[in-house]
Parts: C-alpha cells; sequence; structure tokens
C-alpha cells in the first residue's frame, strides 16, 4: 500500500520560514508537501504562493477556513512565539496535527493549554 503524504499548512512568512522550513520541504517530498500558506502580509502570500507553487493561501483573518478546507493535515507553525499558543490550540481543537517551532510557548501555562488540545 503506497505511503500516503502529510499536507502542510505553513503558518507564518517571517525569515525563518522563508529560509528554512519552506525549502526543507524540497527534501521530505516523499511524505509531506506544502499545500496552503498563512500569513498575515498578503504580498508575502502572493509572492512565496507562486515562487514555491502553493495553490492555498490564507490571511490569519481566515485561519479556521484553512483548518477546514479539507487542503491540510498538519499545521507548521512559524509564527513569533507569542502566536504559538493560539495557533497551536485552534489546529489542534480542528482536527489538524501541529509542528511548532521552538520554544513550544512563552509560558508554562500556554504549553498546558497547547498539550490540552491535542489530547
Amino acid at each position: 500500500m503506497p505511503q500516503r503524504t502529510v499536507r502542510y499548512a505553513v503558518v507564518g512568512l517571517g525569515h525563518i520560514a522563508q529560509v528554512a522550513v519552506l525549502p526543507a520541504f524540497a527534501h521530505a517530498a516523499q511524505n509531506s508537501h506544502v499545500t496552503a500558506l498563512v500569513s498575515g502580509n498578503s504580498t508575502k502570500l502572493k509572492q512565496v504562493s507562486k515562487r514555491y507553487g502553493i495553490p492555498h493561501t490564507y490571511s490569519y483573518r481566515d485561519y479556521d477556513c484553512c483548518l477546514k478546507d479539507g487542503h491540510v493535515d498538519a499545521v507548521y507553525i512559524a509564527l513569533p512565539n507569542s502566536m504559538h499558543c493560539e495557533y497551536a490550540v485552534r489546529a489542534a481543537r480542528a482536527g489538524i496535527h501541529v509542528l511548532c517551532e521552538k520554544p513550544m510557548a512563552v509560558t508554562t501555562e500556554e504549553c498546558r493549554q497547547m498539550i490540552k488540545a491535542a489530547t
């Protein structure tokens, strides 16, 4: 039986996403690929989606649509640390797997919230 690939949304298009995360997906093409991008910057969304051929783009305002549209199995959260908890919890509650840049969150309480949402 062929292995199914994991469809990711990369959430946040700052430096780490553009120089490390997105290029790294080229090395993981056998088991995962980026199908969506989420950013608060519409210009970046257009440029990066065109550069990588990523078909689905969403603003932060439309993040919940990204989670519900059926285009992603997991999110890669590459946001500022203070935003990790909110976006991870929303994804987990929507049944979407979460891969988050370090640190997990900025407080132990936020870490607890993230763990609770995922269990």
